[in-house]
């Protein structure tokens, strides 16, 4: 294990609670680490991919999710070893880089590094408590069924749990059984070009290109309707960029889709040159557009109650929140004890309508958080003269509020009060929705 002293809790249940978590990315692997810390019995974590890249580009977590993981016996310094070094951001001024205000990073996204190193670290996580991954297991449909539901994979199987959570993403296929309809993706105005790549040699030795190369840095250039966040990981050695720009285009919802370098150049071609150059001689990108959902008004399958949704699945975020991963965690925390402060296996419906009512609020500020902060840095330089100072307030990222939080310990603090409530909606047969 991670640690040598560490011991999951044991189970309040004899036997211990059976369940099966569909999605074997970050927020999968969060809740089959929290549901075996709080001794519940994990069957394993399924996922459709046969074998994971390196996908994907940056990605933050925060000190509200190394809380969580620390506790459940994580060693969170390998996290913490290979994310960006670099003490403060700095967000800059679009034309020409001016410093408009710096913070500390840990105020903005605790440590950034990338997606799938990250996602390495909680794999194996998951493996070291003898936790079977079951890969290229694709679900094709579910028997939302008291005491135990079903999921059939597309190899015939069939797999019961006394809880199945589904953390399948965005595109998951529990979400249309939890809401009793599709809720297609509308477009958010907005789309993302992303690049992560390694420099050349000679990218990092030209002193027109290389101001962001030398050392781990975190940088943001703002302009009206757009910004650009530029990552420096491993001490210049892999370099990462991403354009959020208006577009109300029709491409689908994919983090495959290659981008348009020359549509990139258009669109930089007032940035400042210290950081258009590299961005200039990017080989390649992908082009992401930023889809909109309503929040879900249920998080939990209507028959069993027993199929709950997780992470993006139920509360994705805009990048500019940098707390997607960190939410996730902290919705593994907090089901994983709902379902250990149970007195039997015939309340899981209760926990798990305990765990979303908890949930809903949290995530929603976090959410909100995002979107205010791509409005404020989309606007702070609309309406005001060029040289006009900016107050620095104003385009710094409130994210530290989200940090001293301990999603457990709330949990603990407020389930007699919610399971009541839940309890009183039970027996009435009606379900209020989360909004």
């Amino acid at each position: 294990m991670g640690s040598i002293s560490y011991r999951p809790l044991p189970s309040p249940h004899n036997p211990p609670l059976t369940a099966i978590v569909i999605g074997a990315g970050l927020g999968g692997c969060a809740a089959a680490i929290a549901l075996h810390h709080h001794g519940h019995n994990v069957l394993c974590v399924l996922d459709k991919v046969r074998e994971f890249g390196r996908l994907g580009d940056s990605l933050g977590l925060g000190e509200n999710a190394f809380k969580l993981l620390s506790k459940w016996g994580c060693e969170v310094d390998e996290i913490k070893r290979i994310g960006n070094q670099a003490p403060n951001m700095t967000v800059r001024r679009w034309r020409d880089g001016k410093e408009l205000a710096t913070q500390p990073l840990m105020d903005m996204a605790g440590y950034i590094g990338h997606r799938g190193d990250y996602h390495d670290v909680f794999l194996e996580w998951v493996r070291r408590r003898g936790i079977d991954v079951k890969m290229g297991s694709e679900v094709v449909a579910f028997e939302d069924v008291d005491p135990q539901p079903s999921i059939t994979l597309k190899s015939g199987e069939v797999l019961k749990a006394d809880i199945i959570v589904a953390a399948d993403g965005i595109k998951s296929l529990a979400r249309p059984l939890v809401l009793g309809m599709r809720d297609d993706p509308v477009s958010s105005g907005y789309a993302c070009f992303r690049a992560f790549f390694k420099p050349t040699p000679e990218q990092r030795s030209d002193e027109k290109l290389n101001k962001y190369m030398k050392a781990d840095c975190v940088n943001f250039w703002i302009g009206p309707d757009l910004h650009v966040v530029q990552n420096t990981l491993r001490g210049g050695e892999e370099f990462n960029w991403i354009l959020t720009h208006k577009d109300d285009g029709d491409v689908p919802e994919s983090w495959f889709q290659p981008g348009d370098m020359e549509e990139v150049k258009r669109l930089i071609v007032d940035l400042d040159p210290d950081m258009r150059g590299i961005m200039g001689q990017t080989e390649k990108c992908l082009d992401w557009k930023i889809c909109y959902r309503e929040p879900l008004g249920m998080w939990v399958s209507p028959g069993s109650h027993r199929i709950a949704l997780l992470g993006d699945a139920c509360h994705a975020h805009l990048p500019t929140s940098a707390q997607g991963a960190s939410q996730a965690v902290e919705s593994a925390g907090v089901l994983a004890v709902c379902l250990n402060s149970i007195e039997s296996k015939e309340d899981v419906k209760v926990a798990t309508r305990v765990y979303e009512k908890l949930r809903f609020p949290r995530t929603r500020l976090s959410q909100t958080n995002g979107e205010d902060l791509r409005d404020r840095w989309h606007g702070a330089l609309k309406s005001v003269d060029e040289e006009k100072e900016v107050d620095p307030e104003e385009v710094k990222i409130r994210n530290s509020w989200l940090y001293a939080f301990d999603a457990e310990e709330d949990a603990l603090g407020r389930w007699e009060e919610v399971r009541k409530r839940v309890k009183r909606e039970l027996e009435d047969g009606r379900i209020v929705p989360l909004c």
